[in-house]
């Protein structure tokens, strides 16, 4: 076991404090690697507080990271000793089912193993996230972080990136075709920057103008949701519409805005959403969702990110600021991603 330093939720607790912890030797296919940057996600936040008192293992959150590689396992033949790397929010599948044979390991039916709060496949503990200096993983659930990419404001493609870009693959967003943003956020800013360097047609939607800047910086255009006018204009435009709302809201007026043969993907909040057949049925329009994504998309985003120079834009903070920072992202206080310098835990 080797002893490490990170940020933990004991239990009943939501507020992180510094501890030292032990991390799992290395087995044959493991990477072990040096956390440099960790993105702060409203995962986090609902993990922290939902159910506290509840909570049978401390918690230590992070699941989209960049680092360097500082030792492998014996079998490992991907990764060398300095490689820059870069770690998701999955760390393992059962491989074998008919989703992780697509590469879809995001959908394992035995459910992929969470990089934190999750069931390690062997020994049955709880993973520990990268909240911390070192995080050890199993080599194929490690990327190699393509070069000119700059490793603090890529660590967000790992969980937001990833969740808007296979949707934005899977329905066909590029040339031709008219995309639209629900939210702009930290799910929001990275499709819409996504989804304008695959050649859509892009807009934002959201409830204010004053994102109207951020929007036209990032390629795209803005609709006012609170603009009956604006929203009536637009109805039946968008070939595709990322909803990346993340709390309880209607979303009649999104699936009017949807075009013939459209589809709505609902990615922001994971809850029960209610919805009119004959909004579905007028346009012959669908309703989808998706979450996190695979090996090879997860591969394929990074790469396509570094040859357009796709990032998120952050808010860079030493990791002892954890607790201010999640203070102010559940007040949305950030444009548009919160991310920790873990050099300090050194």
């Amino acid at each position: 076991m080797k002893t490490t330093v990170g940020w933990q939720a004991d239990r009943g607790e939501t507020t992180l404090r510094r501890v030292s912890f032990e991390r799992r030797e290395l087995r044959a296919d493991d990477v072990a690697v040096r956390v440099d940057y960790c993105g702060v996600c409203h995962s986090d936040l609902h993990a922290l507080h939902t159910h506290p008192a509840d909570r049978d293992t401390p918690l230590i959150p992070g699941h989209e990271f960049t680092g360097v590689v500082t030792d492998i396992g014996p079998d490992v033949t991907r990764f060398a000793v300095g490689d820059a790397v870069a770690v998701g929010n999955i760390v393992d599948s059962c491989g074998k089912c008919a989703m992780c044979l697509r590469g879809q390991e995001n959908f394992c039916h035995e459910f992929p193993t969470l990089t934190y709060g999750g069931t390690d496949r062997h020994d049955g503990t709880t993973t520990l996230g990268g909240y911390s200096r070192e995080y050890v993983v199993r080599d194929r659930f490690t990327y190699p972080l393509p070069t000119g990419l700059d490793p603090a404001a890529a660590a967000p493609l790992l969980c937001a990136g990833i969740t808007v870009w296979e949707p934005l693959r899977a329905l066909g967003a590029g040339p031709g075709t008219r995309v639209a943003v629900a939210g702009l956020g930290g799910l929001g800013h990275l499709a819409v920057k996504l989804a304008v360097a695959l050649g859509a047609d892009t807009t934002v939607i959201s409830r204010s103008a004053d994102k109207a800047d951020d929007a036209r910086r990032f390629g795209a255009n803005l609709i006012t949701s609170t603009d009956e006018r604006q929203m009536s204009a637009a109805r039946d435009r968008f070939d595709v519409v990322i909803d990346t709302i993340a709390v309880p809201h209607d979303i009649s007026p999104y699936v009017k805005l949807v075009a013939l043969d459209g589809t709505l993907s609902q990615v922001g909040y994971l809850g029960p959403v209610t919805v009119q057949t004959l909004d579905l049925l007028t346009g012959r329009k669908k309703l989808s969702s998706a979450g996190s994504g695979g090996r090879s998309e997860t591969a394929a985003m990074l790469e396509f990110c570094a040859e357009h120079n796709v990032t998120a834009d952050i808010e860079l903070v030493p990791s002892a600021r954890v607790n201010e920072a999640l203070d102010r992202l559940a007040r949305n206080d950030v444009r548009y991603r919160f991310v920790l310098d873990m050099a300090d835990l050194s």
